[in-house]
């Protein structure tokens, strides 16, 4: 009887692993993705990029995740064709992925081995923030070896993703703005000339500003004052108080001759001049910390059943509550610079995590009802068999954490209008020099985590 009974645990495990092995490791069987990212996770929040890459795994989560954190992580170690090799391949695993007309069998039978053990053996969907990232990282992959062109395609394709993204979630979207209509609030003015929903928050949640700010600049660094202007209008609708949206709204409306909706936007914000012949601009983005990762919500749930009590666990994913970590206030040549928020990662991870947990609710009973049917074909042979699939039942419930966790936390934006010449950008206890000419634009990019940064900038012209 208790052959019968290892036969069939035998059995699911391997049919399990089968399933999922095109795209997917057994350690998740026992384990979560978060648990076994867990050192990678550590190694990127304390800078330690070097070692970052040394220990990312070959796979765990598949090629659209995996090479999403591989491409991440040599973007910050400065290994940039690796990142930019590992960001093409993770883009054509979704361009598959999204080719698939319908469920594949294998598929089909993944799905039906993860109902037995876990949905970690599912394939990976990454959630719209994290595609739109895949974009704007390519992107500055391009930018960082002078190809503006590769990086005007790049964000075209990130584009396409917001706006799918908004469109998703209209319904939503129109209920918050109504909702912030009834309280009094003033209206946005980016949302009123770029006919964006005026919700908030949860606009912030769905549409990052990082990605249309950076999409804007470029736009307009190639003399496309047309698609950069609509880019800033919808920046500025996603956080309208950013300082460095509004200054680049402002600035090409001004050089398209936009005279009314120059009027609302002097009228709310101030004017703008353009630089002077003995003037230069500095544009930082910088990048902060590391997005939150998922953990994993155990709940033991015993039933009893026709004599015999059955053990199952109800496992979940959350994101904890904890503060993000504070960075030294940005300097140049010694002087602190204000900055203004682009994005908040942690609060669009959260808002995919709660759109996709009525679908893991759904799994996850549907799950419990299959490991029943198991138990109770094992325990017809004895109670041993019981025993053992209770505790296959226990150990092999893992919560799906999968994101991509090596994102920013934050992302911040600052500017200075400035005489030509050299400047030292302090970031915490790294130092950084550039060489701004006169009437000429300087973008800077930052990354830091722990005490770590790094950093590289680009002339973007006379804007």
């Amino acid at each position: 009887m208790l052959n019968k009974t290892c036969r069939l645990l035998v059995i699911t495990a391997v049919s399990a692993v089968m399933t999922a092995c095109s795209t997917f490791s057994a350690g998740n069987l026992f384990s979560h993705y978060s648990a076994q990212n867990r050192t990678v996770y550590t190694a990127v929040e304390t800078g330690q990029y070097d070692k970052a890459v040394d220990l990312l795994p070959d796979y765990i989560a598949g090629d659209i995740l995996d090479n999403m954190e591989k491409g991440r992580v040599n973007l910050l170690n400065e290994t940039y064709p690796e990142s930019k090799a590992f960001f093409e391949s993770s883009e054509t695993a979704v361009r598959v992925q999204q080719d698939q007309a319908v469920v594949s069998i294998s598929e089909s039978a993944s799905s039906i081995g993860a109902l037995a053990v876990n949905d970690n053996l599912t394939s990976y969907y990454p959630a719209d923030y994290e595609l739109g990232f895949l974009h704007l990282y390519l992107a500055l992959n391009y930018l960082n070896e002078n190809s503006l062109e590769g990086a005007l395609v790049e964000v075209r394709k990130a584009n396409q993703v917001q706006e799918r993204a908004k469109k998703a979630r209209e319904s939503d979207l129109a209920s918050a703005e109504k909702e912030m209509k009834s309280d009094g609030l003033s209206p946005n003015l980016g949302s009123v000339l770029s006919k964006y929903p005026d919700a908030g928050k949860q606009l912030q949640a769905v549409q990052n500003g990082y990605l249309l700010y950076l999409s804007a600049l470029l736009y307009e660094t190639a003399g496309e004052l047309n698609d950069a202007y609509v880019d800033y209008r919808r920046a500025l609708a996603v956080m309208p108080n950013n300082a460095e949206i509004i200054d680049g709204t402002i600035r090409v409306a001004q050089k398209l001759g936009m005279r009314e909706d120059l009027s609302k936007l002097v009228k709310q914000y101030g004017d703008r001049t353009p630089l002077a012949k003995n003037e230069a601009r500095l544009i930082v983005i910088d990048e902060q910390g590391v997005v939150f990762a998922k953990q994993g919500w155990k709940q033991p749930l015993p039933i009893y059943t026709k004599g015999q009590w059955a053990y199952f666990t109800m496992s979940l994913p959350y994101y904890p509550t904890q503060a993000s970590r504070q960075f030294a206030t940005l300097k140049i040549n010694d002087k602190p610079v204000s900055k203004s928020k682009l994005v908040d990662v942690n609060l669009m991870a959260q808002q995919d995590l709660t759109e996709r947990m009525p679908t893991i609710l759904l799994r996850q009973a549907l799950r419990v009802v299959a490991k029943e049917q198991i138990r109770r074909e094992a325990a017809e042979q004895d109670d041993i068999g019981n025993l053992l699939v209770n505790v296959w039942n226990v150990f092999t419930e893992q919560p799906d954490t999968r994101s991509w966790q090596t994102l920013p936390a934050e992302v911040y934006s600052s500017s200075d209008i400035v005489e030509p010449g050299e400047y030292r950008i302090d970031v915490g206890n790294q130092n950084y020099d550039v060489k701004v000419e006169e009437g000429r634009t300087v973008l800077v990019w930052i990354s830091r985590q722990g005490s770590s940064a790094t950093i590289w900038h680009k002339q973007l012209g006379s804007l």
